[in-house]
């Protein structure tokens, strides 16, 4: 694990790290946030999960999440959205490869030898933090923001009992049934779709659903409302009589504004659930 950068920041440390990944081949860089706290024993974790074109850096300076961690004694992980590097597989598009991983393990050439952000994110991450940090395994919550608000929500599902609770900001829906969604996965996995429905949080609602309460924001002004498909998870969440909130927010767009406003509803969110 090497130290990129600590920063005093609301009476704990950000922290910027790398390490070398197995599971994709190329060194991996992440931020963390630990709260006061940390400095006396293990703290519950706050997993944020960020979106397209996004780096580990974004959600860490713009989303204002330190401020809200710090005060309910949390700590925040900020992975990275993809592996990179020269040597990674690229494309011209904003939407595939490099700072697009969409949370899926690639089966596919060229992308299959280092896209395998599911087991980054969900096995060979989780190993390194628990073992370097004072985190508490059995204290997880996971969050996220539009491509990695759709790997907070498949997540979750998929791992019955290992978060507490699960919240989004404008997460994509229904990835089988949109552009945002299907170009990836037909890339990623192949043109068999069946492979594809265990990441559409649409699908898993109906088919298991979550343990736990969930929070979804989305704004009703957001530009890309079409790829989202936040209907479709709505309907699922109500067919299945989920536990939660499904929030239509009025005005706000995509943008990082939208998420920092209801930042400090999320992390209170989740530390009703952390800390309970």
């Amino acid at each position: 694990m090497k130290t990129i950068s600590e920063n005093r920041a609301f009476g704990g440390v950000q922290g910027v790290y790398s390490h070398a990944s197995d599971a994709t081949g190329t060194d991996m860089t992440f931020g963390l946030f630990l709260p006061a706290e940390a400095e006396e024993g293990l703290v519950p974790v706050l997993w944020y999960l960020s979106g397209l074109t996004c780096t580990h850096e974004n959600a860490m300076v713009k989303a204002g999440a330190q401020r809200w961690a710090a005060e309910v004694g949390i700590a925040l992980i900020f992975p990275d959205t993809s592996p990179r590097g020269e040597d990674v597989p690229n494309d011209a598009a904003y939407d595939l490869g490099q700072g697009a991983g969409f949370y899926v393990n690639a089966t596919q050439s060229p992308w299959d030898k280092n896209f395998r952000m599911w087991d980054y994110v969900t096995e060979e991450l989780p190993r390194e933090l628990f073992k370097a940090f004072p985190i508490a395994e059995a204290a997880q919550s996971i969050s996220g923001h539009s491509m990695g608000g759709h790997g907070a929500l498949t997540i979750a599902m998929s791992f019955p009992g290992r978060f507490r609770s699960v919240s989004a900001f404008a997460p994509i829906c229904n990835p089988t049934a949109s552009d945002w969604g299907r170009k990836q996965f037909a890339a990623y996995l192949g043109p068999d779709e069946a492979s594809w429905a265990a990441h559409d949080a649409t699908l898993l609602m109906k088919k298991r659903g979550f343990d736990g309460p969930m929070l979804i924001d989305q704004g009703t002004s957001d530009q890309f409302l079409d790829l989202l498909k936040p209907e479709a998870l709505a309907g699922a969440m109500a067919e299945r009589r989920q536990g939660g909130s499904f929030r239509m927010q009025k005005g706000y767009d995509h943008s990082y504004f939208f998420v920092s406003t209801f930042m400090e509803e999320h992390v209170a969110f989740h530390a009703g659930a952390l800390n309970a």
